[in-house]
């Protein structure tokens, strides 16, 4: 796993969508709805059967943009989602064989932790950068504050109940790089091709993020 993406994915990302599609017909709207709002990075999940579908629409849509796969759980899901062309991986936790299809290939990975000691292992596996998850069910904003003391090292994208209001004070923290967010893209305005209202939705979600 290079590192170097990591970071750039990091880099380019204030609020991710997480996205959960079950129609591929909207992937390419979406993305251009998103992209529109000025978010770079996108997080489809690997939920529903056109998920690699809908994440490669959506890549061949806005080709500028990071879209990755999430919800991944074993190594074949890793190959599947690499094979897709994702840009980076996410995963709700983290196990040793995870662990190693992960760093064994060429993408950006962010494994998912909820303590100190999972987030320790991690590094020492080699992670630089972790998904915090479920985010605000395992601490929230004032766990992160607290880890930032031991763990100076690792970069944070939380997840799991963050919304609009919650979301600055994650991004406040020197070590959050980012977080992700269902709010810019609910499921209604997806089923009814509401794009203006996610573009609106991306927007304030891209002003959240401190200059």
């Amino acid at each position: 796993m290079s590192q170097a993406k990591v970071h750039a994915v990091l880099d380019a990302a204030s609020v991710i969508p997480v996205l959960t599609l079950h129609d591929v017909a909207k992937a390419a709207p979406l993305a251009e709805a998103l992209a529109a709002g000025g978010l770079r990075v996108i997080e489809m999940t690997l939920r529903t059967d056109c998920a690699l579908e809908a994440m490669a629409e959506m890549k061949r849509a806005v080709p500028e943009l990071y879209v990755g796969m999430g919800t991944l759980r074993n190594p074949d899901d890793v190959k599947a989602s690499v094979d897709a062309g994702a840009d980076f991986l996410v995963s709700p936790g983290l196990t040793p064989a995870l662990a190693k299809a992960m760093l064994e290939c060429d993408v950006a990975g962010l494994p998912g932790v909820s303590t100190a000691s999972e987030a320790m292992s991690a590094k020492a596996m080699g992670f630089e950068a972790l998904k915090f998850f479920p985010a605000e069910q395992s601490g929230g904003a004032p766990w992160l504050k607290s880890i930032a003391g031991p763990l100076p090292d690792i970069r944070f994208c939380p997840t799991g109940s963050i919304s609009e209001d919650l979301a600055p004070s994650y991004l406040a923290l020197p070590n959050v790089a980012c977080v992700g967010g269902s709010w810019i893209t609910p499921a209604k305005a997806i089923e009814a091709g509401e794009w203006s209202q996610i573009t609106e939705n991306a927007k304030r979600a891209q002003s959240l993020k401190p200059r």
